[in-house]
């Protein structure tokens, strides 16, 4: 193997850059698209307002869990090390055979159709626009990685930057902008939502903060990881809920509970209000920029699993290789890359894209993070509390909880998607006999 291709990760995020790569997974299209989707489970704006609040909650529950984790098990391979060290090799290959072809792909190929539908709008390219959109999208980031960590990490600071300051500056505008919307009259009295419709809320509330846990992969090259993992991530799910908490106060505000129900196109309308004409173009390239700030932030942290893949199992030790000029993993990321434009042609012959990568990603990500969550009782039964760097506060409640937010999601994301979810989960078996090539190996 090539000398530049044999380094090793070093410590170069420190914590605002962790916060900025959490920011930009986590804020990207869905704050535009899915709180019409919420509203319609609301009776009143305090009800749908604290729905939002109930997610930020859930998110800071498994944060407080992954610090835990990350603290005391800092490794590239973020939850396949935690799944490793907790219940042996095969969860964990499985796992992140699931991350390379399924998770962390999906989500670049959804994140880079999403860039496509809005960059259409701009300048429509033909029949097959959205798609030429995403693979070049995916091609320019993967490349941009490829060229450096710090130019990569670089790109997402301003990226994370520019989204937090248009969104908390529309958020702001609208409360010096009248508004269209009905002011409420007896809809501010707060009361409890039935048991379905909170849960059929929380699904896409869930799923608008879902990619927080993507710290755990930078945790090898986290300056003071064991001090700081916990403060990065609390503050990167506080800054996300008050910036939701902020921008769909705004949604009520300007269009109201029963507009923001019926509205396909929330951002647009949100934006018109405050802009006038001009508003359709402005969100528009803020969906732009939250979508390259994604993209990026998912292929930095899946390449991170690849890599871990590579270095541990010999059937895949093509996907070994870390640049020490460069310090980023060169081949994980080319494989990567080269999955995630094979998704985007999967999707170019669907009826919607964009649903078909929802679907395919979802069950895989919620089994995972169950069992990864899972694996804090293993290590606090392995290890006396006084080895522990950082412990999750009023354990064993606050893993449970969690638990039982991820076993929810995880019925849910089989039950109410389509059939890109079966195939996702095919694609994830398929790891199986991979795995069964490794063990004839080592048994030879």
């Amino acid at each position: 193997m090539d000398n530049k291709t044999t380094g090793h990760p070093l410590k170069t995020f420190n914590n605002l850059s962790v916060v900025a790569v959490i920011i930009g997974i986590v804020i990207g299209i869905g704050i535009f698209r899915l709180p019409p989707l919420v509203a319609q489970q609301a009776t009143s704006d305090l009800q749908f307002i604290s729905y939002w609040i109930a997610g930020g909650f859930i998110s800071l529950l498994g944060a407080l869990c992954y610090a835990e984790l990350a603290a005391l098990k800092p490794d590239t391979g973020g939850e396949y090390y935690f799944l490793n060290e907790a219940y042996g090799s095969f969860p964990a290959f499985i796992f992140s055979w699931g991350r390379m072809t399924v998770i962390q792909t999906g989500s670049i190929a959804l994140a880079a159709f999403i860039l496509g539908d809005y960059a259409t709008l701009l300048l429509d390219l033909g029949p097959y626009s959205s798609s030429i959109y995403a693979a070049g999208a995916i091609i320019i980031i993967t490349g941009l990685n490829l060229y450096g960590t710090a130019e990569s990490r670089g790109v997402q600071n301003i990226l994370a930057s520019a989204i937090v300051l248009l969104l908390i500056g529309l958020g702001l505008a609208s409360f010096f902008t009248a508004g269209s919307g009905q002011p409420p009259a007896t809809n501010q009295v707060w009361s409890f939502p039935s048991t379905e419709a909170a849960g059929s809320a929380m699904i896409f509330v869930l799923l608008t903060y879902g990619g927080w846990n993507e710290a755990a992969y930078l945790s090898a090259e986290i300056k003071g990881v064991k001090k700081n993992m916990a403060t990065v991530l609390t503050a990167g799910i506080i800054l996300i809920t008050a910036i939701y908490v902020l921008v769909n106060s705004a949604y009520i505000h300007i269009l109201g509970l029963e507009a923001l129900q019926n509205a396909d196109t929330v951002g647009s309308n949100f934006t018109e209000e405050i802009l006038g004409p001009g508003g359709a173009v402005f969100v528009t390239v803020i969906v732009i920029l939250a979508s390259l700030s994604t993209t990026n932030a998912t292929v930095i942290t899946g390449a991170r699993t690849n890599y871990a893949l590579g270095r541990d199992f010999k059937v895949l030790r093509f996907l070994d290789g870390w640049h020490k000029e460069r310090n980023t993993p060169f081949n994980a990321l080319l494989v990567q890359g080269a999955i995630a434009l094979l998704l985007v042609l999967l999707g170019t012959f669907t009826e919607e894209a964009v649903a078909t990568m929802v679907d395919y990603t979802a069950p895989v990500f919620w089994l995972f993070l169950f069992l990864s969550t899972m694996s804090i009782f293993v290590f606090r039964y392995q290890y006396d509390k006084s080895e522990l760097p950082y412990k999750v506060p009023l354990y064993p409640l606050t893993p449970i909880l969690f638990l039982l937010a991820c076993a929810y999601m995880l019925y849910s994301s089989l039950a109410f998607t389509g059939p890109g979810a079966l195939f996702g989960v095919g694609i994830l078996c398929l790891g199986i006999p991979v795995l069964m090539i490794e063990y004839y190996r080592e048994s030879k």
